[in-house]
């Protein structure tokens, strides 16, 4: 009796949208669980996803399509409104390029937020959602930043930042330039990165230093995106909490990976996402920060395998 053949597909596309173009990629076979990564950011793209780990999700029984949103990484767009409803009708059209009536949705970062607000919205579309270094609440985020920040400037006597600390903690904390600057002194120490890395993700990591496109977009940021979206949908003041329950009570599937060097996340934060989705629905990665699917890649994959079944 002779074997079946599995049939892998490698399709780079765009979707032409009022003559401005969308980028998306699949890999695999289409008749496989469809998943759709949603990157972070905003003002980021998916290149760090395909590039490390689009292709082994595909050997491992998926079929993977990644995209870059509008006016965000090879997606430019000078017309783009930057909400959310924009950013749902893109995904839709996503569905339709790829004849999906139903897929879940990996959301990186700030894509977990798109992906809770869309699964919200459009529960009979999405199969689940698995949360991968995704913020729940933006406030909690920014004020864990501020505090871990905090510590490393006292131990270290840093009077210089810890009184740039001091200047943040009496800012507006609902405008861009509050969140702008907590990131950056996430950037600053560290908070992105494991403090104590595996091989595999050494070896992931020095693909940065060879493979063109990661080069050219790993460390690429638009910064329209951001103030497009703090001025329209006021993103870094969110908390989703009450859209999370709602979500589960829809009946969709709702799972987490988090790493417990992610600077961005308290044990509390991760404990009450945790308390949301269920205890065996929430996998907490040591040796781990945001870039979990590189960090923890195999876990990241065995996780989502064990969840999709």
């Amino acid at each position: 009796m002779k074997k079946a053949l599995a049939v892998f597909v490698f399709i780079v596309s765009t979707i032409v949208v009022n003559s401005q173009t969308i980028y998306s990629k699949a890999f695999g076979n289409p008749n496989d669980k469809p998943l759709i990564f949603l990157h972070g950011g905003p003002g980021y793209n998916s290149v760090g996803f395909e590039s490390t780990t689009a292709q082994k999700l595909s050997e491992s029984g998926f079929y993977v399509i990644s995209y870059d949103r509008r006016g965000e990484g090879r997606s430019p767009d000078k017309d783009a409104k930057f909400t959310f409803n924009e950013t749902f009708d893109d995904l839709n059209l996503i569905y339709q390029k790829f004849n999906l009536t139903s897929a879940t949705l990996l959301g990186h970062s700030f894509g977990g937020i798109i992906a809770n607000l869309y699964a919200e919205k459009y529960p009979n579309k999405t199969k689940s959602i698995i949360l991968v270094s995704a913020p729940l609440s933006m406030p909690e985020t920014f004020s864990t930043i501020l505090n871990s920040s905090k510590s490393i400037y006292i131990s270290k006597n840093d009077s210089v930042n810890l009184n740039y600390i001091n200047m943040l903690e009496k800012m507006d904390k609902n405008s861009i330039e509050y969140s702008s600057y907590c990131f950056s002194h996430a950037m600053q120490n560290g908070f992105y990165y494991a403090k104590k890395p595996t091989i595999e993700a050494l070896n992931i990591y020095k693909k940065f230093k060879t493979d063109s496109l990661l080069i050219k977009y790993s460390s690429k940021m638009t910064y329209e995106a951001p103030r497009g979206f703090w001025q329209n949908e006021k993103y870094t003041t969110l908390d989703l909490k009450d859209n999370l329950k709602q979500i589960v009570k829809n009946g969709t599937p709702v799972f987490g990976l988090y790493g417990k060097d992610d600077g961005l996340f308290s044990k509390s934060q991760v404990k009450n996402i945790e308390s949301l989705i269920g205890e065996n629905n929430l996998v907490y990665l040591n040796n781990c920060s945001h870039n979990l699917f590189i960090d923890q890649q195999t876990q990241f994959i065995n996780a989502l395998k064990k969840w999709t079944e």
